[in-house]
């Protein structure tokens, strides 16, 4: 029987290599992004290639009301999701008091405000049915204060938080919710949020490395996984709770102070 995957963000990066994956596998998809044209190659792609149904919607998640109309949109078709795939995101780098209060305000929106309403809307179907899974595309930064990226890591931390506490709510259902922890990828994200001219970005994991790292533990309805770290930054991530905090905050805006 086919999965069908809803997966936010899919135009590019990530996003765009979990809907290849899913593809792979024979499941259906509903892709969603602002960018029709992109969304509208990848349908062609993955439709023209495997045996299955591609839906696009194209909507701008940083809308308040976004989530439900997606939602809403799919219950009106009757179109029922398996695995809900929240991966879009974005970041941005600056001291807090000089960046553009408005950008962040939308960055809160997309990567906790639009992923919460997601996740609630559509666990409310698996909970009905007692089947689905959920995977929120979170951070390793979301295991850190980010000086310098102050709102991004902030917005990480709460996805993490968020979707550990809502797997263990769900524990004794057939539902799970994983959250994935990227470190630096090779997409986008780093040239848009400026990240790409930091120390940090020197040594960039593949996004379809991380992608089939994050799908997998989905699949497994594994609670973490950690995906896309260099040695050196496995080793740093080990350390983390044995090192002062002042001596890792130093450290952390050290390498991503650009200024």
């Amino acid at each position: 029987m086919k999965k069908t995957a809803l997966i936010t963000g899919a135009s590019s990066g990530i996003g765009k290599e979990f809907a290849k994956i899913h593809a792979e596998k024979g499941g259906d998809l509903i892709i969603v992004a602002r960018s029709e044209d992109k969304l509208q190659e990848l349908k062609n792609e993955l439709e023209s290639k495997h045996n299955i149904q591609v839906i696009v919607i194209t909507k701008d998640l940083t809308d308040a009301n976004a989530a439900k109309e997606i939602y809403e949109q799919l219950k009106a078709a009757s179109i029922e999701i398996d695995y809900l795939i929240n991966n879009a995101g974005f970041g941005g780098i600056g001291r807090f008091d000089k960046r553009d209060l408005q950008k962040d305000l939308a960055m809160i929106q997309l990567n906790i405000s639009a992923l919460t309403a997601m996740t609630h809307y559509f666990l409310q179907d698996f909970v009905a049915r007692n089947q689905g899974k959920i995977l929120n595309v979170s951070s390793t930064a979301s295991l850190m204060a980010g000086p310098y990226q102050a709102v991004y890591y902030a917005t990480k931390a709460y996805v993490t938080s968020f979707s550990n506490a809502v797997a263990e709510e769900v524990r004794d259902t057939n539902i799970t919710v994983t959250a994935l922890m990227p470190g630096a990828t090779e997409t986008d994200f780093g040239k848009t949020s400026g990240m790409d001219k930091t120390e940090l970005f020197e040594s960039t994991a593949s996004p379809r490395k991380v992608a089939e790292d994050g799908y997998k533990a989905m699949i497994a309805g594994d609670l973490d996984v950690i995906s896309g770290l260099t040695f050196s930054q496995k080793i740093m991530m080990a350390l983390l709770p044995f090192i002062p905090k002042k001596m890792m905050l130093k450290r952390i805006g050290e390498m991503q102070n650009v200024s």
